[in-house]
């Protein structure tokens, strides 16, 4: 499978738990063990729901710092859900580029909402990656202020 149908498959399983006010284990049992999908794509699927869910406090934090104007509570529910999953991205998965989950982000808004959404989406998750990375460099430069 490839990782966008896999963050679509995310989506949904988060949109059922969130909307559906499924639990999480019944969706991710529903949604991994009665489909046919390979073991790499289980596992990307799992990590995504699992970490998600993990740290959303975090992620909804930023979320809100980032839509300006905007609630978390005025957000659709796709848009919440493809943010909160593309964030942990961002912030957790270091073996995707920055790019390509911002790219995956706004076709899956696109497809599931429509274009306004997927531009409000690429807004909220370029600013969140900008300010991530000045703050990784600063992290970094800072880690040896002696310079040795």
């Amino acid at each position: 499978m490839k990782r966008r149908k896999a963050r679509e498959m995310v989506l949904k399983i988060l949109f059922q738990i969130n909307v559906g006010g499924l639990s999480k284990q019944y969706v991710m049992d529903d949604f991994l063990y009665t489909r046919n999908i390979d073991e790499n794509s289980r596992n990307f699927i799992e990590d995504l729901v699992e970490n998600t869910i993990k740290n959303s406090n975090h992620i909804d934090q930023l979320i809100e710092k980032y839509s300006i104007d905007w609630n978390i509570d005025r957000l659709g529910n796709v848009e919440l859900n493809v943010l909160r999953f593309s964030v942990y991205e961002l912030l957790y998965r270091d073996d995707i580029p920055p790019n390509a989950t911002i790219n995956e982000a706004i076709e899956i808004t696109k497809k599931y909402s429509g274009i306004e959404a997927a531009k409000f989406v690429n807004g909220i998750l370029g600013k969140i990656n900008e300010d991530f990375k000045k703050n990784c460099k600063g992290e970094t430069q800072n880690e040896n202020p002696s310079g040795d």
